[in-house]
This record gives C-alpha cells, structure tokens and sequence, in this order.
C-alpha cells in the first residue's frame, strides 16, 4: 500500500465526534496506509459508532490518562492489535469551568487543567515506551498557541504553555531513542471541546480577521494533515517544534 504511512501503526487519542481532528488524523492515517488504534475516555459504545465511520475497521481501547492502572497496562492491550507502534498522537484536553476565570481558578481545577492537558503527553509516552523501543517513532501532539494570552482561555492557556514545555523535554530525553515529539498548534474549531469554553465566539473572530490565508472554523482537515505530516518520516530530523496550523495568525500584529 502506498502513502506516507504505509505500513506504519498509530495510536490516536482524543476521538469523541467526527467533527474532531483526532478523527481526521485517524481518517487521514489510513488513506495513507497506517494501521489505526484509538483510544476513548467515558461512553466507548459512543466513540466505537464513530469510529465506525473511518474508511477501515479501528479499535477502540478505553484510557483514562489520569488513572495509572489504565497507562500501566496500555502497551499490553495496544499489543492485543498491533506488534508495535510507530506513532502516538495526543490530543487529550479538559479544563474544568473554573480553569477558565484566571482571578477566580483554585488549585483544584487548575491541577486537573495541567495535569489532563499537560502532564498526560509525558505519561501517555512513556506508557507508550514498550511498543516504540528499538524503532523509533513520532509522538505528536495538539495545541493552541500559548505563546500569548488569549481572552477567557485564561488557566488553560496556562496548561498548553505545560504543555509546549512538556513536548521540549520529551524531545530532549526521546532523542537518542529515535523518537520525536512535535506539536500540531491549531486554529480554533468548532468542536465539542470548543463548547466548554466560555466566549469561544470572541476568540474565533480574531482568526475571521486575521487569518493571512483564511481559516475555517468547521474545518478540522488542514490540522489533521499537519499532525499526519509529523508523523511521516518526511520530517525524520525534526523534534521539539510547534508547527502553526492556524491560517497565519500566529504571526500577524494587529
């Protein structure tokens, strides 16, 4: 089969609709000769009708990257599906309500913010470890710009700036196992996760502005191609980069 991924094998996290890149990276995957395994939190009946809806048949292993008992026995359940892994994409996410008023956010959801948006790519990796070892591989994940502060995105702003960080360090001690770690910084979407966030139609309009090249707010395509990108061996001595998948906003002034 041919493709940028022929014959490799990829673990996609964070499916939960059609509309959400996850998904697409999955879809995109394997039009591009990958062989897909997803993983899914809560309603897995859920996550399986829409996987259901890729062009081939993936399957769905529940993980709760906040439950040790869960990574501890990831690589062996993955293992049930495939040899191996040469991908893992991490696009995992929650902030509760109080994460997102900056004054007001406690420790308790900003702990949880950090540690399910942030410190999940470490342990996500290394549960991941076994099956890349003596093979290398690429871990992607999914962020939006923190380079800045954004209006109302306010403690998760501060969780994808853990996680960029994050993402530098796996880089950094990864490397001499032949395994990078990139990110994917992507426009906002429209997306189940977007409805959490409160005034999301404010910050969406900066990008209806902004955007150099345009950008799409129901599209999740371009973002997922970027993260199918960093997968492939096209980028084979790039790690600890964010690629801006944004419409070019990232780099415009006012």
């Amino acid at each position: 089969m041919s493709g940028v991924l022929a014959g490799k094998r990829i673990l996609v996290t964070g499916v939960v609709t059609d509309a959400s890149i996850a998904f697409h990276v999955a879809r995109i995957a394997q039009e591009e000769g990958a062989e897909v395994v997803l993983t899914g939190f809560g309603r897995l009946s859920l996550i399986e009708r829409i996987a259901a809806r890729l062009p081939k048949p993936a399957p769905v292993i529940e993980l709760d990257v906040t439950d040790q008992a869960h990574l501890d026995t990831l690589a062996e359940r993955v293992r049930e599906h495939v040899d191996g892994l040469d991908g893992v994409v991490h696009s995992v996410a929650y902030g509760p309500q109080g994460a997102f008023s900056f004054l007001d956010g406690d420790w308790a959801d900003v702990s949880t913010a950090v540690q399910v948006s942030a410190y999940s790519l470490k342990s996500l990796t290394t549960a991941c470890l076994p099956l890349m070892e003596g093979r290398g591989g690429s871990v992607v994940g999914l962020t939006f710009d923190a380079t800045v502060a954004w209006p109302h995105y306010d403690w998760m702003g501060v969780a994808k700036a853990a996680l960029e960080s994050t993402s530098r360090y796996l880089a950094r001690d990864l490397g001499d196992r032949g395994i990078r770690c990139n990110l994917v910084a992507a426009g906002p979407l429209r997306s189940m996760a977007a409805k959490s966030i409160p005034g999301f139609q404010e910050l969406a309009e900066v990008w209806r502005h902004r955007a150099p090249i345009g950008w799409d707010l129901v599209d999740p395509d371009p973002a997922a191609r970027g993260v199918v990108a960093l997968l492939s061996d096209f980028f084979p001595r790039t790690t600890g980069e964010i690629v801006h998948v944004d419409g070019g906003v990232h780099m415009t002034g006012a």
